[in-house]
């Protein structure tokens, strides 16, 4: 039986988005920050380059709106990119004031021995580099380590806090809700409005399920990178808040965008990522093979155009040149200067061989940040009251269709700072909930969800979700038939499946697509699928399926999630019929008029193990002259 844990607000996250929220919430809450790994096992912690913030004299707001808004290609959504970058120097200066060691002007300001010398920092005190996209130096960094330098400062500081409790290697498996009594629906659609109440949860240290009871909830669990075979996010991050968020009755948009970093070390199986503020200061791209600096060619940024430009360019020059990987080369740029600047790079490739004062670095995109998640506000609300959500799990609108370098630190901090300053409000409302009955609890319930405000999107585009029960039929591409991988599902165990699901993603769902590469890519997916479905009507007891209870039922479950999540991405791919930011279409290649987020409308059906694949295929086949006409 699962043992039960209360707690006023659960965070599911220990990342820069969970450890900003806690931190910033009253310390006469109760706070639970669950951490599915060790604490530095997160993004947060991995980040390089910085923090974008408009901090110079010379920079404003409104221009790094406009360079956001530039780099989003039309998806952004204007109030909250606004919201949220306009609250880039307070954030900073919060972040100072944790005493984070952020890189200064002059070094001899502080005697730099104590986290209490650097809390006396100000924005004005900041070294600040340049990043593509950019029109100016605006990134406040912590050398080439910021994650690293931001995830310690706050750790020590959550850790010694009297009302935060932080458990490590504890994964949240899926979220609960309750229903809350109201005479207008909190969905239009859907009578049965809930609140969320917590989380069911595995922990790994003693190998057993715990109910976690919160107040409220706030997701802040990072994002999908290891879907892919090549990523730079660690090996946690394979979407499962975007799941849970989903299935208790959330919107997610924009999956289709996930941003491929230019620059990831091509060595081995590396997930090192070389920063681009080495491009910023000056770090030049060339053809291994030619010695051509080929950004010159592409666009009039150079290397210093959005990361989805580089990717694309970098990209073609691997498959021309047959390496599988192109030169980043700051060998002409002062030594000392790279040293200082870049010392964990450089003593990171050091040890591997490559001294990047004199060498160039072989580099190749890696999957790196997804645009898309939970719908969510530029306060972290989402459509269910009482969960939040904020950092790469969420969709506030500020990344759009591609991500702007260093923004994510800074929405991580700004939204979970925003959620701090709602949620004391909201659980106002609910506090004598549960002591009340009657037509008083009905008006205290009304009263709660007339608080909360479901975020707003506009100009949006569905996608068709497979129908359950629905025969797929097979079908080819043009006049050629689809090389589906055949694969001996009954041999084939759950860690090959995991692994074989990335090598797909990473094939079919790249930096560019096609719509024979996606069907493809659902016809595997359905068989994986088909394998699970058969092995659990094996099984006496396939109820643990939903609520693990061991480790082998647990990585069942996951997989199950990772192929459902695979799913829906790669739907919202193949009903994208153009190609916008992240999402590049070979057979699609140009941008339509009219720019629209694609939603995926949350599960309202009972739990199920799989939404199928390749079943849908021919319905969104059939909606493709309605996409056309509704893009055009």
């Amino acid at each position: 039986m699962s043992h039960i844990v209360k707690t006023d607000v659960l965070i599911i996250g220990a990342g820069l988005a969970g450890l900003s929220t806690a931190l910033s919430l009253p310390k006469s809450l109760n706070i639970t920050v669950l951490s599915k790994a060790a604490l530095e096992v997160c993004s947060s912690h991995y980040a390089q380059g910085g923090i974008a913030a408009s901090l110079d004299k010379d920079d404003s707001v409104s221009d790094h709106v406009a360079d956001t808004l530039v780099a989003g290609a039309g998806l952004c959504t204007p109030d909250n990119t606004a919201s949220i970058l306009g609250a880039g120097q307070q954030a900073v200066q919060w972040l100072c004031a944790q005493g984070v060691p952020f890189t200064q002007n002059s070094p001899n300001a502080l005697d730099n021995t104590s986290a209490q010398e650097f809390s006396r920092l100000q924005t004005s005190d900041l070294h600040l580099t340049k990043e593509g996209g950019h029109g100016c130096r605006r990134v406040a960094h912590a050398d080439d380590a910021t994650g690293r330098h931001v995830m310690d400062a706050l750790t020590i500081k959550a850790q010694a806090a009297t009302n935060i409790t932080i458990l490590p290697y504890h994964e949240a498996l899926e979220l609960l809700t309750l229903p809350i009594a109201s005479d207008k629906p909190f969905f239009t659609d859907n009578s049965d409005a809930k609140h969320c109440r917590g989380a069911l949860v595995f922990d790994h240290i003693n190998g057993r399920p715990l109910t976690f009871h919160s107040r409220a909830v706030v997701l802040a669990s990072g994002g999908l990178g290891q879907l892919f075979k090549r990523a730079s996010a660690p090996n946690v991050c394979v979407g499962d808040g975007v799941m849970m968020a989903w299935q208790a009755g959330c919107r997610l948009a924009n999956l289709e965008f996930i941003q491929f970093h230019p620059t990831g070390l091509a060595l081995d199986d590396s997930s090192f990522l070389i920063s681009e503020a080495l491009r910023g200061e000056g770090g030049r791209l060339y053809c291994p093979k030619t010695g051509v600096r080929f950004m010159l060619d592409v666009d009039a940024r150079a290397e210093l155009a959005p990361r989805d430009i580089v990717a694309r360019a970098i990209a073609e020059q691997i498959d021309n040149n047959g390496l599988g990987y192109v030169h980043l080369d700051v060998s002409h740029l002062p030594a000392d200067f790279v040293k200082a600047h870049f010392p964990q790079i450089y003593q990171t490739l050091l040890t591997l061989g490559i001294d990047i004062t004199t060498d160039p670095i072989p580099v190749a995109p890696t999957a790196h940040y997804s645009c898309g998640g939970v719908v969510t506000d530029a306060n972290g609300l989402t459509d269910v009251p009482g969960l939040y959500a904020a950092g790469e799990v969420a969709y506030t609108g500020l990344h759009g269709a591609n991500r702007l370098a260093s923004n994510s630190l800074l929405e991580c901090v700004v939204v979970g700072r925003n959620i701090a300053d709602h949620l004391p409000q909201y659980l106002e409302r609910l506090e004598d909930l549960e002591e009340i009955n009657g037509d008083i609890y009905y008006e205290a319930a009304q009263s709660a969800i007339e608080f909360w405000s479901a975020p707003i999107l506009t100009n949006t585009q569905p996608v068709v979700l497979p129908i359950s029960g629905l025969v797929a039929q097979q079908y080819g591409h043009g006049n050629k038939t689809l090389d589906v991988v055949d694969t001996n599902l009954a041999k084939t165990d759950v860690a090959t499946i995991a692994t074989e699901l990335k090598a797909l993603m990473t094939a079919n769902m790249g930096i560019t697509r096609s719509a024979g590469q996606l069907e493809q890519a659902l016809t595997q997916i359905q068989k994986w699928q088909d394998w699970f479905t058969d092995a659990e009507s094996d099984q006496s007891d396939a109820s643990n399926r939903r609520s693990p209870t061991t480790a082998s039922e647990l990585a069942c479950f996951q997989l199950t999630r990772q192929l459902a999540l695979a799913t829906l991405i790669i739907q919202s791919a193949y009903q994208r019929m153009e190609s916008r930011g992240g999402h590049y279409r070979l057979d699609y290649p140009k941008l339509s008029d009219i720019p629209r987020a694609s939603v995926v409308e949350p599960q309202r059906e009972p739990y199920q193990q799989h939404i199928s694949a390749a079943q849908s295929i021919n319905i969104s086949k059939t909606l493709n002259n309605m996409w056309k006409t509704l893009i055009a």
